[in-house]
């Protein structure tokens, strides 16, 4: 079902976007690699993965997948040679925010390493309660799923639009063994976050609780799917800002025309206010030449002899364009109906000019 944007909106005005977990992909991995920033970045212009970031041991992997629908997967090994001990991946909904939670756990666990005794918390081993990865969950007020499978801990956010699945019941090490979820199902709306069984529970506790937190985070309109702005509360960045009006219409620019008409209408005005008679249709030839001889104190030329020519007969240029070419010719016409308006009627006889 399709949801038509209101005409006042923008759609890409910023907005702040609670709960965070349902705010779905930014596009961009900004967020995610700003804790490993000076970690060594490989651009690989073959395969699936399109960057790489690596620890400088290479011990430590964050790989970006443009095109994939896992776009992140992130591994740990002993050495740069060996294979990775666990595995975390994130689909494409996810946001990158979270994604940053795991990101900013690692930079600090191999801040803290020492290279050469290979001590780093990164590499640690699991508890067997792996519940006490949901910690910051259920401190957020996440609650159990009593009604799981047998083997398996559920845990829903109180929206009941997220939630966690800890499966007890794998036991290989590359299996995936807790899940973090957000959003109905479907294509564009389900985040979905990966750990293998030996991922360290305070790394998944990092990303839960980057994913529970209840700081709003900034989107634009239109990076949101339509389908999940029910579920979400959206705040403008700049609340003062007003909403997208009509662009105002710009005036037009008068035409040397225009300018002509304005001026021969206001001479027909003042021509009648000073005989005391409204301006009516018939009298425009008349009031146009009484209001340029007072201007000007030239007459309104009639014709030239022989050239079968005759002056405009649209009033408001003949006392604005023309101009006597000699005080022969500059004579006063005979009658004034000669220089009438096609489209207006015979003047009434209480408007006649005066002999």
């Amino acid at each position: 079902m399709r949801h038509p944007r209101p005409d006042n909106q923008d759609p890409y005005q910023e907005v702040l976007v609670t709960p965070r977990y349902l705010a779905g992909s930014n596009g961009t991995g900004e967020a995610v690699f700003a804790p490993v920033a000076h970690w060594p970045h490989h651009y690989l212009d073959e395969g699936p993965c399109q960057l790489l970031v690596t620890s400088p041991d290479q011990r430590v992997r964050i790989g970006w997948f443009g095109d994939d629908f896992e776009l992140w997967r992130i591994t740990a090994a002993e050495d740069a040679v060996s294979a990775p001990r666990w595995t975390a991946t994130f689909n494409h909904v996810t946001p990158a925010e979270i994604v940053a939670g795991l990101t900013t756990a690692l930079a600090h666990d191999y801040a803290e390493a020492d290279d050469y005794e290979g001590n780093g918390r990164f590499l640690a081993h699991p508890s067997y309660r792996r519940i006490d990865a949901m910690q910051p969950l259920l401190d957020a007020g996440w609650t159990r799923d009593g009604g799981a499978e047998l083997g398996i801990v559920a845990i829903v956010a109180p929206d009941g639009n997220a939630g966690a699945l800890i499966d007890n019941r794998l036991s290989r090490w590359d299996s995936e063994a807790v899940q973090l979820w957000a959003g109905p199902p479907g294509w564009g709306t389900r985040a979905e976050v990966l750990f293998s069984a030996r991922t360290p529970e305070h790394l998944i506790a990092a990303t839960a609780a980057a994913m529970a937190d209840p700081a709003p985070i900034v989107r634009e309109r239109q990076q949101l799917e339509r389908t999940m702005k029910h579920l979400v509360r959206l705040t403008p960045v700049n609340p003062t800002a007003d909403p997208i009006l009509p662009a105002p219409r710009t005036p037009r620019t008068p035409t040397p025309l225009d300018v002509r008409r304005t001026a021969v209408t206001q001479a027909v005005h003042r021509a009648h206010d000073s005989l005391g008679q409204p301006p009516t249709c018939g009298s425009w030839p008349l009031a146009a030449v009484q209001g340029s001889r007072r201007r000007t104190g030239r007459t309104i030329p009639r014709p030239l002899q022989g050239s079968g020519r005759r002056p405009p007969r649209h009033p408001h240029v003949i006392a604005a364009d023309h101009r006597p070419r000699s005080s022969a010719t500059a004579q006063r016409p005979k009658h004034h109906s000669d220089y009438r308006s096609p489209a207006c009627p015979t003047p009434p006889h209480s408007i006649r000019p005066r002999p």
